[in-house]
């Protein structure tokens, strides 16, 4: 379809691209959280655990979702054919909409077993890093396809505003798993609105209330206004990862590939921070 080559491969990729360089070089200077693991090791492992959702991303995924964006104008559905708006409020109302059906597909990748087999491989990273941002099993990227399918439908959104969408997305998603230290002001600043590294990272800690927060992409706001929203952890508090799932020798490129197949480790409940913590961690404030 052209308007992928013109808007995805044409403008979306060479920025996605120039994010990911400026970031990790931003991270490799001025780092956040304390690594564990061998950087080069990780990028690796990583890297090539992308190749096949990279794949699906651009031949299955963005094609399914163009298509039924396409599609819909003929059939009308949703609920910016409903409102019938004028085309800037339009693509508001279309990106705010589909970043809030993103935040609850997120949910659903924590809360039903079938979904969290895949969404584990994410989160059994032992370092948060740009890397990251790419660490997702394949068949995490098929079973979206029918959830974000039926959002475009439900939402009304255009084939255009669907790529701006998804490049927004994807930068994003790179920008709130980097390692980068930001100026906390700034940052405290920038999270009122958006989601940071600092709120990312308390999402892939060990402790499972930690993990069960912060699910938004984009807006910090979803968060917030579902009460999901957990900011005051310090950062160097923080244990990335999977309690069942922390030896690195079992976390092999093969393991993880098949991790999802297999029978999944619960979750260690034990783990909790002191006493003395409790309380204030929800507050609507982020913390060092």
């Amino acid at each position: 379809m052209q308007v992928i080559k013109a808007v995805f491969d044409s403008f979306g990729v060479p920025i996605l691209a120039g994010v990911f360089v400026v970031l990790f070089l931003i991270e490799s200077k001025f780092q956040l959280r304390r690594r564990v693991q061998n950087r080069w090791k990780r990028i690796v492992i990583n890297s090539i655990l992308s190749i096949p959702a990279f794949l699906l991303l651009r031949l299955l995924f963005i094609p399914v979702m163009v298509w039924l964006a396409i599609k819909n104008q003929t059939w009308q559905i949703g609920l910016n054919y409903m409102l019938d708006l004028p085309t800037v409020v339009s693509a508001m109302v279309a990106f705010l909409s589909l970043d809030y059906s993103n935040y609850l597909w997120h949910i659903l990748l924590h809360r039903l077993p079938v979904l969290w087999r895949f969404h584990l491989v994410h989160h059994t990273d032992l370092d948060l890093d740009i890397t990251t941002a790419f660490r997702f099993h394949f068949g995490e990227m098929i079973g979206s396809v029918l959830f974000r399918g039926a959002a475009i439908v439900l939402i009304g959104a255009s084939p255009f505003m669907v790529l701006i969408y998804e490049i927004v997305f994807e930068a994003a998603t790179q920008f709130h798993h980097s390692n980068i230290k930001m100026p906390f002001r700034m940052e405290r600043l920038l999270n009122l609105f958006i989601v940071t590294p600092r709120m990312h990272g308390i999402h892939h800690s060990i402790i499972k209330r930690e993990t069960d927060s912060n699910y938004a992409v984009i807006f910090s706001v979803w968060d917030r206004l579902h009460r999901t929203v957990r900011l005051n952890v310090p950062q160097d508090k923080i244990v990335t990862g999977v309690p069942a799932y922390r030896d690195e020798k079992e976390l092999t490129i093969g393991n993880l590939l098949i991790l999802p197949f297999t029978k999944i480790r619960p979750w260690l409940t034990r783990l909790s921070r002191h006493p003395s913590e409790e309380g204030n961690e929800q507050r609507d404030c982020l913390h060092r």
